[in-house]
């Protein structure tokens, strides 16, 4: 059976009107993500789409009434940990390190506050089939 759901293709963070600069200084500048072209039918809408390696996007889009993401986040990869914890102490961007979830990772903040997660590697995807 051909499965209905292929992949990833984008993912959003909100952010408050005006983010654009900040966006591209965080996600651009600092993250080095290249800054793609929004369709021009979305562009009056402010915001910023950037590029990831693996050819899906980070999105981010202006939101009226916008609060800081808490608890829902993305979770970027990079090839390691230790290069980009030196990375955020040499642009002074604080961050948390754990491992409780099997991997290393940090947690950090956007400039609009949102939480953010970058993981070395990946997480492991392990399928639970439970009959229904």
């Amino acid at each position: 059976m051909t499965p209905l759901i292929s992949g990833l293709d984008h993912v959003q963070v909100e952010a408050p009107a005006g983010c654009e600069a900040a966006a591209r200084a965080f996600f651009g500048d600092f993250l080095g993500l290249p800054e793609l072209v929004k369709p021009e039918a979305l562009r009056a809408r402010g915001g910023a789409w950037f590029a990831l390696p693996d050819g899906r996007q980070l999105h981010v889009g202006v939101t009226p009434g916008f609060v800081p993401r808490e608890k829902g986040h993305p979770a970027l990869r990079c090839p390691s940990l230790a290069a980009f914890q030196a990375h955020c102490d040499a642009h002074g961007v604080d961050y948390r390190a754990d491992a409780e979830a099997g991997v290393p990772r940090v947690f950090l903040r956007d400039p609009f506050g949102n939480r953010l997660e970058v993981v070395e590697g990946g997480h492991e995807s392990v399928s639970w089939d439970v009959p229904l």
